[in-house]
């Protein structure tokens, strides 16, 4: 396993290369001048210079060929895709145009409100989906099994945005339940994220109970499910010591990949309810095209997702004895 385990990080900075490689092409190919945008209609030409020279925009993009004739070799790679190659690996984010603060605490403040919405909902959502899908096994092919598919494909369908509206309007609108936006630290927060995880829960249960009762019920049909049956085991231990486990990679795969999701926090639920997390300044900086932030949410949630493909298949490994990292 440790040879894999080094095999694989030997492979990571060919993938961050990529990476970064694709996301700068990408942000090149995307119409229109950040730092026109940024300034706002009617700005100067010397405001808009200013602002480019801020986020880099006054080097050429590729190599500086002008500047590598005038100062000498070294300035050849003083460019936009050289500085972004460069700085981005090393965590070296610049600042953002829009709030004028470092890009680094302005991700470190965001990933708190982010990390306490999205860890509770995300928990609670497991433990229910793989609970009602558990439940379902004992009762597939009864009227309460179909119910519970009507269910979920009803709640699948429903949009998330109608949820949200529908969840602020009855539960926090005529009902004053709970605050309809807002964000406090400490335990006073604590009543600003009740609505939004349980908002979070019900939207994501119907596709999460619908992916693990497949699972559940293709393992249910296997041969040493019936030879526990027969040979006198509880159902509950068969559930639990046999089924669940034989069905985890299933279960680690879902998982593991909902992680970077976790940290990116969820665009819908702190827009319209006033979280700053990173989501909410996802979405703002997206529309101020502050490209610093933009690369750097990008260029994490890629690592993110490089390190949740590692631990998978170390996951793989530790559950099922059958797989062997090579």
């Amino acid at each position: 396993m440790w040879a894999y385990i080094l095999r694989r990080l030997l492979y990571t900075p060919l993938i961050v290369f990529g990476v970064l490689l694709v996301t700068f092409v990408l942000f090149k190919l995307v119409p229109g001048n950040p730092a026109r945008i940024i300034a706002g209609p009617g700005a100067s030409e010397s405001t808009i210079k200013e602002i480019e020279a801020q986020i880099g925009l006054d080097k050429p993009r590729w190599i500086n060929v002008d500047g590598a004739r005038e100062q000498g070799f070294g300035a050849l790679f003083d460019s936009q895709f050289f500085r972004h190659m460069w700085d981005t690996p090393r965590f070296e984010f610049g600042d953002s145009v829009y709030k004028k603060k470092a890009v680094s605490e302005i991700l470190y403040k965001g990933a708190g409100p982010s990390l306490k919405l999205t860890v509770p909902m995300f928990i609670a959502l497991l433990a229910t989906s793989i609970s009602i899908s558990l439940g379902i096994t004992m009762l597939r092919g009864t009227v309460w099994d179909l119910l519970i598919v009507i269910a979920c494909v009803i709640g699948m369908s429903i949009p998330f945005l109608a949820v949200i509206l529908f969840g602020q309007d009855w539960f926090a609108g005529k009902l004053d339940w709970f605050p309809i936006r807002g964000y406090d630290t400490g335990f006073a927060g604590v009543r600003y994220y009740v609505l939004p995880v349980i908002l979070g829960v019900f939207a994501g249960l119907g596709s999460d109970v619908r992916f693990y009762r497949t699972v559940m019920l293709d393992e249910a049909k296997a041969d040493y499910i019936r030879t526990a049956y027969a040979k006198g085991v509880g159902t509950g231990r068969v559930l639990f010591r046999h089924l669940l486990k034989n069905a985890m990679i299933a279960v680690i795969t879902r998982v593991v990949l909902a992680i970077p999701f976790l940290f990116l926090g969820s665009l819908l639920l702190e827009r319209f309810f006033s979280i700053p997390g990173l989501g909410f300044l996802m979405v703002e900086s997206i529309s101020s095209r502050d490209y610093n932030v933009i690369a750097a949410l990008t260029y994490i949630v890629a690592l993110l997702f490089i390190f949740g493909q590692l631990m998978t298949d170390i996951c793989y490994a530790l559950v099922d004895p059958r797989i062997s990292l090579k």
